[in-house]
């Protein structure tokens, strides 16, 4: 498989995984945006760094 067709696989299972859970879950799935909304832009901006981080090892140790 190439990088073109990789990536499309990438993004397909984590828009998968992303609707997952305002489909199973949606008013749990509210409430965690209406308490994300309430967090200040700074806890906000640690917590996606954290999330690429994490996406980053996770990458590393699957190739």
């Amino acid at each position: 498989m190439d990088i073109a067709g990789s990536l499309l696989l990438a993004i397909a299972l984590m828009l998968i995984i992303e609707g997952m859970f305002p489909f199973v879950f949606p008013a749990a799935w509210q409430d965690t945006f209406r308490k994300m909304a309430e967090r200040s832009p700074n806890q906000i901006r640690i917590g996606g760094l954290i999330v690429m981080a994490l996406g980053l090892i996770l990458l590393m140790l699957a190739t």
